[in-house]
């Protein structure tokens, strides 16, 4: 399980705009942050995202992860792109995967997040998008159904770090096992059609 999320994980760091000097090179406009104002900010944007979600599913804190940037010689320039990750412990139905898609794409979009790629395979779907502040966001579904909501940030300036209560990894966390979807709802765990 832990391994899905990494894939994804890896991916929403790959699509923040490159690691290193390149990378900051494209985006100099933007504003500074630091590790802790980037990773206030994606629990920010994660939070409002599963907020959007109605009606509500549980959800628990992904395992955070962070990647230094590096320059063309593998060597750190003193920044670090972050990732923060919620896994949807609601068991969401094959029909209801649509809905879950259609709110998560709404409120992006209300927000100023530009949709970069929606992938519609009903087994399988994925959403991504991009904030005008740079955070790189991606929801999919992997394979049996777990599905996890990302916030990332490429090269973000170095420094320490806090997580919110009940993070993997952290004190009070989560054991990997607690993080598969196993509530049941009676919208979003429903194989009966969707409506027209």
């Amino acid at each position: 399980m832990r391994a899905l999320g990494c894939v994804l994980v890896a991916a929403v760091l790959a699509a923040c705009g490159g690691g290193g000097e390149q990378g900051r090179e494209k985006e100099k406009g933007r504003p500074a942050v630091d590790m802790q104002q980037a990773g206030e900010r994606a629990e920010a944007i994660l939070d409002g995202t599963m907020a959007a979600i109605q009606p509500a599913v549980t959800w628990s804190y992904g395992y955070p992860m962070k990647e230094a940037c590096t320059n063309g010689l593998n060597r750190p320039t003193g920044a670090t792109s972050i990732n923060r990750t919620r896994h949807v412990l609601t068991v969401i139905s094959a029909r209801r995967r649509g809905n879950l898609l259609g709110a998560v794409q709404r409120y992006w979009e209300q927000h100023g997040f530009t949709i970069q790629s929606v992938t519609p395979d009903p087994g399988r779907p994925a959403i991504r998008g991009r904030s005008s502040d740079g955070f790189t966001v991606a929801l999919a579904v992997g394979t049996i159904g777990n599905v996890h909501v990302s916030a990332g940030y490429s090269c973000a300036e170095d420094a320490p770090m806090t997580y919110p209560k009940g993070t993997p990894g952290e004190p009070g966390g989560p054991k990997a096992e607690e993080l598969k979807p196993r509530v049941r709802s009676d919208f979003w765990s429903s194989e009966r059609p969707v409506a027209p």
